[in-house]
């Protein structure tokens, strides 16, 4: 078959390049002067430009539609386009996948009090490296260093900007060419190919495995020490657990044996707490004071996990220690900011009167929720929602289990209440799962869930009541 040449009918209908508007003439139309004047000349004529460039081949190679040309279109595809490219990419998600430490949607939730500290930093200048008292220069590890030491019953402290930057440093100033001693069983991976053997690898540290995956004895590490050894290391396997057949060697035991031979014994605690939560109903995990107590020398432990702040790494225990690491290079690298010592020491504050913490830490207030206000709340959602998902899919109230997250306490979990979404058609499920799932997270306002077994789960232990009343409102009026 042959292919003819366009019509005159058809050429009167497309657009030829010739017809396109000068751009002067599209940026004087009056219709586009609170555009220019929310988004600045500059940005305009830029964006402009390259839409009518964009027109222009299309009315090349013949796929214009005449249409399309007029001063009006071009505005309101210039809009679009502008809109678009000036949308923030870091977006208010409503997390209802269950996990409370979500490390994909920022961990824990900043208290009210952090939030008033950082947004006090932002616009005033501060002391963050100005000692009030001499005049002088200070130290910015300084601002919450006593606070920390009086909260965990360490000697000295140092914060960085993250629990892998704290393990980082440790090394680097402790144990440089210099053999770690550390249980096979305790090289954990954890989210973003975190792994302790590339840590210790970049620190310039020699790992020195001892043990098995399962059982590791103290005989084992007594005989790993030898000239080159720098450090005894325990990490706590905070994301995982071996059941079974298990040994491992104890906290006193080793500290017993670094002690014997004047080397230091340090311990990832990972997600770090600085108060029992069994106290509360939560699962016992080790504090870092309990670590500290049982002789270890140092400690490090991350800041936006169970302790409920911004992210951050601590290293903590003894001064001789600690002021060697604050000597070292890296620690100017991996310092952290203004505004995340503003917000740690508001919710260390917190910690200074412990009773008040399930009302006052976001954190604690979310992993404490009962389970009947949870349920309260999804039931008042459940008819908007059916409404929005309409005949094809069922919407249920059922109960569920919710987990703490990033690594903590992996086999835990919290009773919980929410909305199961499932599909009735003949056509397989899934499909339509993952459609519906989509829809909801590509919302102005995205909607975080999972799938389970064919299903949409929407965990409401994490849900506000501020967004609990945003979705209502809004499942009332649409259709997904």
């Amino acid at each position: 078959m042959t292919h003819s040449s366009p019509t005159a009918t058809t050429l009167h209908t497309l657009a030829q390049p010739a017809d396109l508007p000068a751009l002067d003439k599209v940026l004087h139309q009056p219709e586009l002067k609170p555009c220019i004047q929310q988004y600045g000349l500059t940005l305009v004529t830029q964006q402009l430009r390259e839409l009518l460039a964009h027109l222009r081949t299309q009315a090349l190679s013949q796929q214009l539609p005449l249409a399309k040309v007029t001063a009006d279109h071009i505005i309101e595809q210039l809009l679009a386009k502008l809109e678009q490219i000036t949308r923030s990419e870091l977006k208010t998600v409503i997390n209802l996948t269950g996990t409370v430490l979500h490390t994909n949607l920022g961990r824990a939730l900043l208290p009210d009090s952090a939030v008033q500290a950082v947004a006090q930093v932002l616009t005033q200048p501060t002391n963050l490296e100005f000692d009030l008292n001499t005049g002088k220069r200070g130290d910015r590890d300084t601002l919450v260093e006593a606070l920390i030491c009086d909260l965990t019953e360490a000697e000295a402290a140092t914060v960085v900007n993250n629990n892998a930057a704290a393990v980082l440093l440790m090394l680097s100033a402790l144990a440089p060419q210099k053999d770690v001693i550390v249980s096979r069983g305790e090289l954990v991976e954890i989210g973003g190919s975190f792994r302790i053997p590339d840590i210790m690898s970049s620190a310039g540290s020699t790992l020195k495995e001892v043990g098995t995956t399962n059982r590791t004895h103290y005989a084992d590490y007594e005989r790993a020490i030898g000239e080159q050894t720098a450090m005894l290391m325990k990490v706590h396997c905070s994301n995982y657990a071996v059941v079974g057949f298990t040994k491992e060697t104890a906290l006193s035991q080793l500290v017993t044996l670094g002690q014997q031979h004047h080397i230091p014994v340090t311990m990832d605690l990972g997600s770090g707490t600085l108060v029992d939560l069994a106290q509360w109903g939560l699962p016992h995990e080790p504090t870092v004071k309990e670590i500290l107590q049982s002789g270890v020398d140092l400690v490090t432990f991350s800041g936006d996990k169970l302790l409920g702040g911004p992210q951050a790494g601590f290293i903590v225990g003894r001064k001789i220690l600690i002021d060697k690491i604050k000597k070292h290079p890296l620690k100017r690298a991996l310092r952290v900011g203004k505004l995340t010592m503003a917000a740690l020491e508001s919710v260390l504050a917190l910690y200074r009167s412990p009773e008040y913490l399930p009302e006052r830490l976001t954190t604690l207030s979310l992993l404490t929720r009962e389970q009947s206000d949870i349920a309260q709340q999804a039931k008042q959602l459940q008819p908007s929602l059916q409404q929005a998902v309409g005949q094809d899919f069922e919407v249920s109230c059922e109960p569920m289990y919710s987990q703490i997250g990033s690594g903590a306490m992996p086999v835990e979990s919290l009773p919980s209440f929410g909305l199961v979404i499932r599909y009735l058609g003949q056509a397989k499920a899934s499909r339509h799962i993952m459609q519906l799932e989509r829809k909801l997270r590509t919302q102005p306002l995205p909607i975080i869930g999972r799938i389970h077994k064919d299903a949409l789960y929407l965990d409401c232990r994490c849900l506000s009541e501020q967004h609990a009343h945003t979705l209502n409102t809004r499942w009332s009026t649409i259709q997904l």
